[in-house]
């Protein structure tokens, strides 16, 4: 029999994410052993794992943090559909670690349902060789639209038979019309797998929720396994750009100013610099917030040559220029890198029209061609590459600096070296650390205010047989 679980949610960043990898630790303590999974994610923001043939495979970094949680070694298994969006209607496909080519909004449905075989066949796999899997939904299973074609949600959950918890944000407001409602909606078959709810990010006293809560699991005939308290010290590892906004760490005397491109990706790589006290990272995309920075960082992008032209057109460019002219350092990641070199070239059509060339900001003494096939290469002590742009010149000139590799800076000495020699700055955290601190902290927070065992026995034994079924469900 199937051991798994699938943690669904009312709506995309309702705390699935968060609760999946809370309980991956905690099943880990107990001695099992555990592997994340979801089907697909849709995420410009990815890791770099090794794959069975020794080469680089690309998985959501939601999933490769909750490897880390559960002490399993990330795969590609865990996150065999990645879909990178390169434009509003139009997503890069990864399966199984590897390029596939591209989805448009036109043939979504028909493309998803492609991408289901290579899904179960990952998640069958994945339940052959661990004891428990705890599987992330999507959005929501209430996506009744999608749901001909889902492999995500109850798709995946009636694949398996899989007992499914809905996650609810209680700090959004209306969580109990939406925890019904997603219910309600489901087919009587999707229904019968799911168990139960979570409420998610409760500021305040929970007996006040006591009636609600109740009121619910009769509504329902479902129960509720508990209630997460609010804790802003489970920033986690994010994939979801909607997730900068706001974003910024704790307010240092150093400003780090950090381009917020519209296509974004692997932003995640300035989250070792706001654990620094004596800096103050923040998220910009008005040139005026550039005035003031100490230090100004190009992140990674989808669309180097898009974004490239967009911070033209808002005047981000001269602003960029102004600060290197002016001695203070520069740094840019990958497209960020790419950005600050003479040219770029992408004569295979990697991002747009083949034969496509532009000029770059000029800081560095490098050119970048794009090339179909992409680099995925894993970095020893920290950092991967994960890019189709071949960089040609040097990386380094006076206080700006380039680099293809995300997540160097998370190797505290590397980063110590960084800020030494950029800002004069010393080094005070320990990103590693503290990322063992945050997991280690969300597993107890699940532990304390949820009922794991109850859980775990739900992922042993599966959802409870003769489940009330909900109108307008029930009329299907």
């Amino acid at each position: 029999m199937t051991r798994a679980l699938l943690v669904a949610g009312t709506t995309s960043d309702a705390g699935k994410s968060i609760v999946t990898t809370g309980l991956c630790r905690a099943f880990a303590r107990r001695g099992l052993k555990v592997a994340p999974f979801k089907s697909q994610n849709m995420s410009n923001n990815s890791m770099v794992c090794i794959g069975p043939d020794g080469a680089g495979a690309e998985i959501g970094r939601a999933q490769w943090i909750q490897a880390i949680a559960a002490g399993a070694e990330p795969e590609a298994a865990m996150n065999p559909v990645l879909l990178k969006p390169g434009s509003d209607r139009r997503s890069h496909v990864v399966v199984m670690g590897r390029p596939a080519g591209e989805v448009d909004a036109r043939d979504f449905v028909d493309g998803r349902r492609r991408l289901a075989r290579a899904a179960y066949d990952a998640f069958d796999d994945l339940t052959s060789r661990y004891e428990v899997v705890v599987a992330e939904g999507a959005g929501s299973p209430a996506e009744i639209n999608l749901r001909e074609s889902d492999y995500v949600n109850m798709g995946l959950a009636r694949h398996a038979d899989i007992p499914t918890v809905v996650v609810g944000d209680i700090d959004r407001g209306g969580v109990f019309a939406a925890m019904f409602g997603t219910v309600a909606l489901l087919s009587p078959a999707d229904q019968a797998l799911v168990a139960g709810f979570v409420v998610n990010k409760f500021r305040g006293d929970v007996s006040l929720l006591a009636p609600g809560l109740r009121e619910l699991s009769e509504l329902t005939g479902r129960r509720v396994f508990g209630t997460l308290p609010w804790d802003p010290s489970l920033w986690l590892d994010s994939e979801d750009a909607l997730e900068l906004e706001g974003r910024r760490s704790g307010g240092g005397a150093r400003k780090v100013a950090v381009i917020r491109f519209p296509r974004i990706s692997n932003f995640t790589d300035v989250d070792a610099l706001g654990l620094e006290p004596d800096l103050d990272v923040v998220f910009v995309s008005d040139p005026r917030a550039l005035s003031d920075a100490d230090l100004v960082v190009l992140p990674g992008t989808r669309a180097t040559i898009a974004d490239l032209d967009w911070m033209r057109t808002r005047g981000l460019d001269r602003a960029v220029l102004e600060h290197a002219a002016s001695g203070r350092p520069v740094l840019g990641i990958c497209g960020g890198c790419q950005m600050l070199g003479r040219a770029i070239a992408d004569r295979d059509g990697v991002e747009g029209r083949p034969g496509t060339q532009v000029e770059g900001l000029g800081l560095l003494d490098l050119d970048t061609s794009f090339r179909g096939e992409k680099v995925l290469r894993v970095h020893r002590p920290a950092g991967y590459e994960i890019h189709h742009g071949r960089v040609v010149g040097s990386t380094s000139a006076g206080a700006v600096r380039g680099t293809m590799v995300h997540g160097s800076l998370e190797d505290d000495g590397i980063r110590a070296l960084y800020l030494a020699d950029a800002l004069g700055v010393e080094s005070k955290a320990s990103f590693p650390e503290a990322r063992e601190r945050r997991l280690d902290r969300l597993a107890e927070l699940v532990e304390e205010h949820l009922d794991v065992e109850a859980l775990l026995d739900l992922a042993t034994h599966g959802a409870p047989r003769g489940l009330p079924v909900l109108p307008p469900g029930a009329d299907r």
